[in-house]
């Protein structure tokens, strides 16, 4: 998907997305500027592996990311933006090696895509907010919803409640 950089003559587009503390309290769907930059911005900004995870669609490899494992209370931001993407009472382990939860956070947060990569049928998932290549969804997860969210944890930035 080819991302168009706002200048000065184009207006910046707005998404709505829902705002969450650190400790998981919603504080209500809000509209904020969507974030487009340019790969130079990103490459400053980002650790190489997320920025090949979340700018360039990657995979990191199984077992190796810092949150695969981690059972610790909080929120899960975007990597890129800090937008709130899924609770830690969300998560579960679902044995990949990679971070699975059974629902965003909010589901205005993320976004989803068919990906026909690689010759497989899969949903992408992303940021709503900056477009970053979050991981996959996947319909093999437990109940309420029966959904995996298989989440490179190089996407993503652990918030503890304050």
């Amino acid at each position: 998907m080819k991302k168009i950089q706002a200048d000065e003559t184009t207006p910046a587009q707005e998404v709505e997305i829902v705002q969450f503390s650190d400790a998981g309290e919603n504080q209500g769907a809000t509209c904020v500027p969507k974030i487009v930059k340019s790969e130079e911005e990103w490459k400053a900004q980002l650790p190489a592996e997320a920025l090949e995870v979340t700018r360039h669609d990657g995979t990191e490899r199984a077992f190796t990311g810092a949150f695969w494992n981690l059972h610790d209370d909080g929120i899960y931001r975007c990597a890129c933006c800090g937008t709130a993407l899924f609770d830690s009472g969300t998560k579960f382990d679902s044995g990949t090696g990679w971070p699975s939860f059974w629902q965003p956070i909010a589901e205005g947060n993320v976004q989803t895509v068919e990906d026909r990569s690689f010759g497989m049928r899969r949903i992408s998932v992303s940021c709503r907010r900056c477009d970053a290549h979050l991981g996959h969804v996947f319909p093999d997860g437990p109940k309420p919803t029966g959904l995996r969210y298989c989440i490179n944890s190089a996407s993503l930035q652990f918030a503890k409640p304050k």
